[in-house]
């Protein structure tokens, strides 16, 4: 039976993006890394009101399980209100220099719907993974139903991980604008069948004709091997030109996204309390403290 409807709130999900803290920003580069586990952000929303127009549109999105159709045409009449719409002359604050800045528009939207919901869930996706991982220890990588894959994800398809490895500090997807990369958590007897049977590829291969050696025409589902090892981690130079340093990032991953960020903002939390406890009002603790017991599920 077909299920309709956008499906149960993903609290998970929602705790994760709701606990950002809103950070007005120039330019994508100027929050780094980690950084995005806590902070809300989008390039050229300088303005508290349009940045706030953004967030709530993302979490009625994220809360009722909207398309981008959705959310986009609700959203923009209030962005065009706002003025935050097409091409408009700023200053950047890091140069002084007056630029033209690409504000709201349809791809922009889309981009940002996207990135905000994937990053999302799976920061909720790992929460509920590190509850269960007494019964589900393992993460398989899969691709996604891209039409078009990094050659580095197409390599990482089947990877057959602990949900302690290293690996997915660096490696838990997305990973990168546009990637649509996933996890899925498995049991350890359902780890043993991959390691005996292999999982299926992504995509479908040319059957060949035993005695001409020549394609069918048909296409069919393959199974390989899945890799219980972590596949190495190449870095590769790149630098951020609006600090002027030089990141090394993982190659096959967009600069910026080699970050888990469920299991980062757990960090977040911990050292928030551990490092900053004295400085915060009791109803500031009271929360963080809440907001790590959701995260740890205790």
């Amino acid at each position: 039976m077909r299920i309709s409807g956008p499906g149960p709130i993903p609290k998970d999900a929602l705790q994760y993006f709701r606990a950002k803290i809103a950070t007005p920003g120039f330019d994508w580069r100027d929050i780094w890394r980690t950084e995005h586990a806590s902070a809300f952000t989008v390039a050229k929303a300088t303005q508290a009101d349009v940045l706030t127009s953004i967030r709530e549109a993302l979490d009625k999105a994220l809360a009722e399980g909207r398309t981008y159709r959705q959310f986009a045409a609700e959203l923009t009449p209030t962005l065009q209100e706002l003025g935050w719409w097409g091409e408009q002359m700023m200053v950047d604050p890091v140069t002084g220099k007056t630029v033209a800045a690409k504000l709201g528009s349809p791809r922009r939207l889309k981009t940002i719907f996207r990135a905000n919901l994937r990053t999302a869930r799976a920061a909720g996706q790992w929460n509920r993974a590190e509850r269960t991982k007494a019964a589900l220890p393992y993460l398989l990588y899969e691709l996604g139903p891209s039409r078009e894959h990094r050659e580095e994800h197409v390599a990482w398809h089947g990877t057959l991980l602990p949900i302690d490895d290293p690996w997915w500090e660096t490696h838990m997807p997305p990973n990168g604008w546009g990637c649509k990369c996933r996890v899925r958590q498995v049991s350890r007897a359902e780890a043993e069948r991959m390691r005996q049977e292999g999982v299926m590829a992504p995509g479908r291969a040319q059957i060949i004709d035993a005695q001409t050696g020549l394609p069918t025409g048909q296409l069919e589902k393959r199974r390989v091997p899945v890799k219980t090892q972590a596949p190495p981690i190449v870095r590769v130079p790149w630098e951020n030109k609006r600090t002027g340093r030089v990141e090394m990032v993982p190659a096959g991953i967009d600069p910026g996204w080699d970050s888990n960020p469920g299991k980062t903002r757990l960090q977040n939390l911990e050292a928030l309390l551990n490092e900053k406890l004295a400085a915060l009002s009791p109803q500031a603790e009271a929360a963080a403290r809440s907001d790590l017991a959701f995260y740890r599920g205790a």
